[in-house]
């Protein structure tokens, strides 16, 4: 088995450290503003009655659960790795990020709970107070969105925070647009539907990334990689007569890895056959961005003894080809430390 690095990521999963002290920063400040005017918000729907000031204020102590999960994570990514656990704890990140999720999916069904019990016993609102809390909220989540926004797209980790902290933000528009409407229209039914409407956000922008989530963890193709056109690209390069069993996975956000089997040349010397495994690592780290690449040369279709999972599909057939590949592990890849 000959195992290569592509050139983009010189480190082996061994390495990879995760998420840089840089990012780690900007997820401190905005926790620590967000547990400031959380409890803020929490005395202000306690004081106002006020439900979408309460979902409000519910969803960011949530983003307090967030930011510290994800800083966990973080931490917790940096381990290294045991003879137990090749990978270390790099998975630490993406299971953190499906729990934000899920806690937002909980969130959003205890808002419909009480909201639906509102709407038929709507309660008197102290618009004007609840007016200048949500008000603060919204300056508050829009610093922390702020903070975490050019980072949320390297890490699924730091977007589940992220999301967390957007749908604060929606929230605290959405306890301003309830506030104007009851302090000038005495329309306080306009606090369960705010908080309906809030709730709807949550969901929405939380699915993708639970799927995202768990699409990693069930070890499906990375989005980006194209898992047909990457079949065509190994067995277009020279001296290769075929290959099987090809196999990508992420392990954590921004480390994707492949493993696969090529069959070269009857006549391809092992001089020949080293050239081949650099060219490979180069293409396929420069084309797909794939960092860690491991593949066996075998000399003939007979050479390999190994038992795989369901062949490989045909390179003709992209849907069912990405369908099935991707819902293939990368039980061939046997370089663990």
């Amino acid at each position: 088995m000959a195992h290569h690095e592509a050139p983009a990521h010189h480190e082996d999963h061994a390495s990879f450290k995760g998420a840089p002290t840089r990012i780690r920063r900007p997820m401190v400040l905005a926790l620590g503003i967000t547990v400031v005017f959380g409890a803020v918000e929490i005395v202000g729907a306690l004081f106002t009655d006020s439900l979408a000031l309460l979902a409000d204020a519910g969803h960011m102590l949530s983003d307090v659960g967030a930011l510290l999960m994800a800083l966990s994570a973080m931490w917790l990514a940096q381990r290294p790795h045991t003879s137990t656990r090749s990978y270390g704890y790099l998975r630490a990140e993406v299971l953190a990020a499906l729990l934000n999720g899920l806690v937002l999916w909980a969130i959003a069904g205890y808002i419909f709970w009480e909201a639906a019990h509102r709407f038929t016993d709507v309660p008197e609102v102290r618009s004007a107070p609840m007016l200048v809390v949500a008000v603060i909220g919204l300056g508050a989540n829009l610093v922390s969105a702020f903070l975490l926004s050019k980072d949320s797209k390297e890490s699924i980790n730091i977007r589940g925070a992220f999301l967390h902290v957007m749908g604060d933000l929606l929230g605290s528009v959405g306890a301003i647009l309830a506030g104007i409407l009851m302090l000038t229209m005495g329309w306080y039914i306009a606090d369960p539907i705010i908080s309906v409407f809030i709730g709807l956000v949550i969901v929405a922008g939380s699915f993708r990334l639970v799927r995202e989530a768990t699409n990693v963890l069930l070890e499906g193709a990375p989005a980006h990689v194209d898992m047909v056109e990457l079949q065509r690209a190994i067995e277009s390069f020279k001296d290769i007569q075929s290959m099987h069993d090809l196999h990508t996975w992420t392990l954590t956000s921004g480390y994707d890895a492949m493993s696969t089997h090529v069959v070269v040349q009857p006549d391809c010397s092992g001089e020949d056959s080293q050239r081949v495994l650099e060219g490979l690592r180069s293409m396929i780290g420069q084309r797909f961005g794939i960092a860690h690449v491991t593949i066996q040369v075998e000399r003939g279709e007979g050479d390999c003894e190994e038992s795989h999972m369901p062949e490989q599909p045909d390179a003709h057939a992209p849907d069912e080809g990405k369908d099935a590949a991707s819902a293939t592990p990368g039980a061939s890849a046997s370089d663990d430390s």
